[in-house]
């Protein structure tokens, strides 16, 4: 058996946790304590994250997604392989490190993606973006944290706020989709997310194909105001 070895750590964004990157011959692995957060070997959620969005957007012309956590990248990946070429990407990365092994150690995984015309990469808090201009977004993908029950970093917590959720609505286009990749259930969040006027698709999905450990996806559409 090939012995894991860590690379690099980093801070989280409040700074009161450490995140470490470790490889295991061409397996990737981001650990925050003894919670592994992600693996290179399982992307099917986060993929599904992306093209469930899609599939509520298809027909909007030149769309304007917003990505909350990079990650390893296969969100963004699968965006950009359903995406035409007058779509536009901004990830939103709070933790500049994660950005910097996405173009160093992991830079296989990511396969060039961040240099796509059509990607723009802001080391800066999502909730900022959502929060700054009304109307942006024709779609809005949250994969930050663990989902509404977060362990990395207690202000993610607003974002699935009924305060954060309003503000998420104001800041997609009318049709527009926030679309949120957790972990596991959270019956509060989907009354959360219909409380600030979402109409709500629950989608239980799996981490690697028809494998692995049960995810969900919330895919909540903005109708008219």
């Amino acid at each position: 058996m090939i012995p894991w070895v860590q690379l690099d750590s980093a801070k989280t964004g409040d700074g009161a946790q450490e995140l470490r990157l470790k490889r295991r011959g061409s397996e990737f692995s981001i650990m925050l304590g003894t919670n592994e957060l992600m693996n290179s070997r399982l992307s099917g959620s986060e993929e599904a994250l992306a093209k469930l969005s899609y599939q509520k957007i298809a027909g909007h012309r030149q769309p304007r997604i917003l990505i909350g956590g990079l990650g390893m990248g296969f969100t963004l990946r699968a965006a950009l392989a359903e995406l035409g070429s007058d779509a536009g990407i901004v990830v939103a990365e709070l933790v500049p490190a994660v950005v910097a092994w996405a173009r160093g150690p992991m830079a296989e995984v990511f396969g060039g993606c961040l240099d796509d015309p059509r990607v723009a990469v802001r080391e800066t808090d999502v909730g900022d973006l959502i929060r700054s201009e009304p109307s942006r977004w024709d779609a809005i993908l949250l994969d930050v944290d663990n989902g509404p029950e977060g362990i990395v970093h207690k202000g993610n917590d607003a974002l699935y706020s009924l305060t954060g959720l309003k503000a998420a609505r104001t800041a997609l286009k009318p049709g527009g989709v926030l679309a949120v990749w957790s972990q596991g259930p959270d019956s509060g969040f989907t009354r959360r997310l219909k409380q600030a006027g979402f109409v709500v698709e629950e989608v239980a999905t799996r981490a690697n194909g028809k494998r692995g450990a049960r995810h969900v996806i919330w895919i909540a559409t903005n109708g008219s105001r």
